[in-house]
């Protein structure tokens, strides 16, 4: 038999704003583990902490983006509002405003990849500071007898300058810096080498670079710490980084660019012959001038 209390009414559930919030926390942190976002980059600021914050936005809607410094100091680029991004992270709830934000684990670029987005931001902000101007390039010395290289003692490159200049110019004196030409702390290291050269000082000529590879194989040579390193040099420095069809920041602010290390050689020493011959011109040249001269006093 069912009996009916008509008298009682159901008794309402009354939530606290932090238990509301904690429900909301759940559900929403549960249903959106991990996402990929698309929008467009606005309300960028930086803590002193290092922690990056953001709204991503399209044309309806925006969210809150946090990414922390742990996450964010691998960025090869710089980001500014404005920017079309790719953004993965983790859906999580701030308890104490109640609002949902998207904690950052990755951010990319939209179109071109970040780090031909870093090369170019990279050359704008450098072109502005005249680093690239040609009235700072300096000439390189017409006889060198002393040449530093700064590459990879294993490398390819080493051996294609060494066989060359030793063909061309055996009686040059050749200092090798070895460095890392690739991966983490390269960049580092081809500063450094550049720098200690300019201290010794005791160099006519300096060459910088590597063999071919990808651009990840090559980003040493585009990062800022390279670049300015290049352009403090009181030595000349000839670029020879790559193939030909590679170009790289530390080409633009070489006071030469050489398209290959073996060019580099060539480009930065004579050969016998070529000063013989030149020399010779030059006798002609004189016998001519003070027989001139001769016949006038005659």
């Amino acid at each position: 038999m069912r009996i009916e209390n008509k008298g009682l009414k159901e008794e309402k559930r009354i939530y606290t704003i932090s238990e509301l919030t904690e429900d909301i926390k759940i559900l929403m942190e549960n249903t959106f583990p991990e996402v990929w976002v698309e929008g467009e980059l606005s309300n960028f600021s930086q803590s002193q902490s290092g922690h990056i914050y953001f709204s991503l936005k399209d044309a309806k809607s925006s969210v809150r983006c946090v990414f922390f410094r742990g996450l964010n100091q691998g960025l090869k680029f710089a980001l500014k509002d404005g920017l079309s991004c790719l953004v993965y992270g983790r859906i999580t709830v701030y308890a104490p405003s109640g609002q949902y934000q998207l904690s950052v684990q990755k951010l990319e670029p939209k179109g071109a990849g970040s780090l031909q987005l870093a090369f170019e931001q990279l050359k704008e902000k450098l072109d502005r500071e005249g680093l690239f101007d040609p009235a700072h390039k300096k000439p390189l010395p017409a006889l060198p007898l002393r040449i530093a290289v700064v590459t990879s003692p294993q490398g390819a490159a080493i051996r294609d300058i060494l066989n060359i200049l030793r063909r061309r110019a055996p009686f040059v004196k050749i200092i090798l810096n070895p460095v890392k030409v690739q991966g983490q702390g390269a960049a580092s290291e081809i500063a450094r080498a550049i720098s200690e050269f300019n201290q010794y000082k005791e160099v006519d000529v300096l060459i910088v670079g590597r063999g071919g590879g990808s651009l990840e194989d090559l980003w040493a040579f585009n990062e800022e710490l390279v670049a300015r390193a290049i352009y403090n040099s009181k030595i000349p420095v000839i670029r020879s980084v790559g193939h030909e069809i590679d170009w790289t920041i530390a080409d633009l602010v070489s006071d030469l660019r050489a398209p290959t290390p073996s060019a580099a050689a060539e480009l930065v020493v004579k050969q016998k012959e070529d000063l013989s011959l030149e020399l010779g011109h030059l006798l002609q040249s004189m016998n001519v001038s003070v027989n001139n001269k001769l016949k006038i006093l005659s």
